[in-house]
């Protein structure tokens, strides 16, 4: 048996705009938020116990989870910020201090503990990774991925000795500097007695500094070079590919919601949608309640969000469309995502509604006055 631990507390800069009024684990994902993945992947794997640390916009998470009995786990939440001036502000404590934080509080982590990031899709053999953890006698591990060299700034790295024992960890280096090409992933797992090594009510990181202090001590600190997939959204461009990638159906345990209607299109409920005078490619997801009128071109892989409205003539091409987008009539948005107040090309360059910079033209389509130009529905598609 083991616990779960998920960090949350991030302000996710890197994926702004997607993160203005979210915080990061709420992106959502084929209509799922990210972390709804992480937790049904603990589940699956008989991790019923799962804390996580919150900050920036923790009501979202915590409205939307709950207790967690409707994925028969438990979560509990420790919120991390500050009073100032009589605010409550949010005051993240580091990946480590946060762990600490809650165990000092509680004494929650009493077992092996699998520790996750709340921004990143996984589909580890988590079952496997704790059976090599014990039987290599580790106090701490860490779940690694071989990367490109030239990939390697991006990354915690990770050089071990044969027996997976690591010797040095390295944050971001440069491609010179780097010891290996081994990436840690986010995907720890710790005993109980290694939050005993990170002072208590400070700030501290895992990577950065109790990472060496495990190797400059010489604790038992072992990697995995372990097979599996892993998606790490660390930037907007890395969302629009996550998108892709999932809506071509490449990644497990992922599936497409909505009704297949035709090959590769799947709908949601009470859609609006002359089949015979718009083009769609799959694979397309429209959601429920959206409208898209006469001469529109959809073309996948592409996900509609529902309540959006696609105006006569509109292309949609590679894209991703947030709820309740409207797109103006006869507007082109090729591989970009969408939301009433913004949209981002894959490069992350972002442009808001009403910019009179951008040639595109799209907004709110809640209490849309505009009547449908066809009744139709998926009956008969």
């Amino acid at each position: 048996m083991a616990k779960g631990m998920i960090l949350a507390a991030g302000q996710g800069t890197r994926v702004r705009p997607l993160t203005q009024d979210l915080p990061k684990p709420m992106v959502p994902i084929l209509g799922k938020p990210l972390m709804e993945y992480l937790i049904e992947h603990l589940a699956r794997h008989n991790i019923r116990e799962i804390m996580v640390n919150v900050a920036f916009h923790h009501q979202k998470i915590e409205e939307y989870f709950g207790d967690g009995h409707r994925w028969g786990v438990e979560i509990g939440y420790a919120y991390e910020g500050i009073r100032e001036n009589g605010d409550i502000l949010p005051r993240p404590k580091g990946s480590a201090g946060g762990m600490r934080s809650i165990q000092d509080f509680g004494g929650f982590f009493d077992e092996s503990t699998l520790v996750l990031c709340g921004d990143a899709l996984i589909d580890l053999d988590i079952t496997a990774a704790l059976a090599e953890h014990h039987a290599k006698g580790a106090v701490a591990s860490v779940v690694a991925l071989e990367v490109d060299r030239a990939d390697v700034q991006s990354y915690g790295i990770v050089a071990a000795d044969a027996q997976g024992r690591i010797q040095s960890f390295q944050e971001k280096p440069t491609p010179a500097e780097a010891k290996s090409t081994l990436a840690s992933t986010g995907i720890y797992i710790f005993e109980p007695e290694v939050l005993q090594l990170v002072p208590p009510g400070q700030i501290y990181d895992i990577g950065s500094q109790l990472f060496p202090q495990l190797v400059a001590q010489q604790h038992a600190f072992f990697v995995q070079n372990r097979q599996f997939h892993w998606i790490d959204i660390g930037r907007v461009s890395d969302y629009w590919s996550v998108l892709q990638r999932v809506l071509n159906g490449e990644i497990a345990n992922m599936k497409m919601p909505g009704r297949e209607i035709r090959p590769g299109v799947w709908v949601g409920l009470n859609t609006c949608i002359p089949w015979d005078s718009v083009y769609i490619e799959g694979p397309v997801y429209i959601g429920s309640n959206v409208r898209i009128e006469p001469g529109a071109r959809i073309t996948g892989p592409t996900w509609i969000g529902h309540g959006c409205v696609v105006r006569a003539g509109a292309h949609i091409t590679r894209s991703v469309l947030f709820e309740y987008t409207r797109i103006a009539a006869n507007m082109h948005f090729h591989e970009m995502v969408v939301s009433r107040h913004y949209c981002v090309n894959r490069f992350g360059e972002t442009s808001y509604q009403g910019d009179e910079a951008t040639p595109l033209r799209w907004g709110d389509a809640r209490a849309d006055s505009h009547a449908p130009t066809h009744t139709a529905s998926t009956r008969g598609a």
